[in-house]
């Protein structure tokens, strides 16, 4: 997934947004709530960038799990077509022997 796929399904705002730098702020908006402190409206609002970032963090790595499944496989596939090759090999090999 682009970073411009992961932003539009997140809402589009945070286009510029990669994986590291959403995951750090995410951490920085965690660590203020967890702090306390904050009047109600302030971490609400918190509170909703948190749920915008980890949206972004959930695109990206969907994507990532995406890329990642489709080059397994075709690796499998890969693997699959060799081993085809070595049997037809080792059938052609049984035939000379007799």
């Amino acid at each position: 997934m682009t970073t411009k796929e992961a932003s539009a399904a997140a809402g589009g705002a945070e286009s510029s947004l990669s994986y590291e730098q959403a995951r750090g702020e995410l951490v920085e908006v965690v660590r203020r709530l967890e702090a306390g402190g904050s009047t109600l409206e302030e971490s609400l609002e918190l509170w909703e960038r948190g749920e915008e970032l980890a949206g972004i963090c959930r695109e990206w790595l969907e994507g990532a799990r995406a890329r990642l499944d489709a080059v397994l496989e075709a690796e499998d596939e890969d693997a699959g077509e060799d081993g085809a090759d070595e049997e037809e090999d080792e059938d052609d090999e049984g035939d000379e022997a007799e």
